[in-house]
């Protein structure tokens, strides 16, 4: 087996820790491990490096640098914490109709079922765009009374496909075989922009609303939200490691929970 590509973990750890170095040297600190991967140095390029930086982006920058700086000393107080960067809305109701309204009046069948297949995949099971991309109909299966899709990749899990996307995305998957459901037999599928392409061609007038894996996704996990989904169930649909990233979204809602109540509420889910 030949080795593939170092994960996307990696090259951005590497690419950091090259920024720090760069940093460290311009301001005439010796290029000693122990030297440029301190805690003040880090802070200093963290806030300093680039004006353009989110502070989600200086906040994951610091972490992945603060992983390395345990290495050549004992760990120290971190900086005030950067806020993290706000998920994107949930569309509407209106705003869904529309995108359907766009689905159904694409111009070939293949731009249709993909289409459907999008809307379905984001909003009705949550996935990113690499997992859209990556789903295949076999992967869409019924277990039971649910429609479950099994997500691939780096958050490999098994997700129940909400009720009124099910159907569409079990229709599709049975003309699409094992074959990919999302834009079948397109070249360049690791393209970063595979899906946006598609996605901005089905645009036609100005009063449409804009397509986005990240708004469809949001749409599925604030719905769960409004239903008060348990929290553990919610996690392992979407692939979330740490309850507080649901604060992201909750934002979008009534009464929004904070990290702490989301916390607590995890806790009392699972009994501790």
């Amino acid at each position: 087996m030949t080795d593939g590509p170092p994960p996307s973990s990696y090259r951005r750890a590497r690419a950091t820790a090259s920024g720090l170095e760069r940093f460290a040297s311009h301001r005439g600190i010796p290029t000693r491990p122990e030297l440029v991967f301190d805690r003040d140095v880090i802070e200093a390029f963290v806030r300093e490096g680039s004006p353009s930086w989110s502070p989600a982006t200086r906040g994951t920058y610091r972490t992945t640098l603060y992983r390395r700086a345990d290495d050549f000393g004992p760990r120290g107080p971190r900086g005030a914490p950067f806020a993290g960067s706000p998920a994107p809305a949930p569309y509407t109701g209106a705003e869904l109709a529309g995108l359907w309204a766009m689905a159904r009046g694409a111009t070939s069948d293949w731009r249709r079922r993909s289409a459907s297949v999008m809307l379905a995949a984001g909003a009705g099971a949550g996935l990113r765009p690499a997992e859209l991309v990556a789903l295949g109909g076999s992967d869409v299966v019924v277990e039971g009374p649910r429609t479950i899709v099994a997500v691939s990749g780096t958050r490999p899990r098994r997700v129940p496909v909400v009720d009124r996307y099910a159907a569409g995305l079990l229709e599709a998957a049975g003309a699409a075989g094992p074959g990919p459901l999302f834009r079948p037999g397109a070249a360049s599928r690791r393209d970063k922009n595979f899906v946006n392409d598609f996605a901005r061609k089905l645009r036609s007038d100005p009063d449409d609303p804009w397509w986005s894996m990240g708004r469809l996704r949001s749409t599925f996990i604030c719905g769960h939200l409004r239903v008060a989904t348990p929290l553990s169930e919610l996690m392992a649909a979407t692939g979330i490691v740490e309850v507080e990233s649901i604060a992201r979204y909750a934002r979008h809602l009534d009464g929004a929970s904070s990290k702490a109540s989301l916390r607590r509420r995890l806790r009392e889910e699972q009994g501790r």
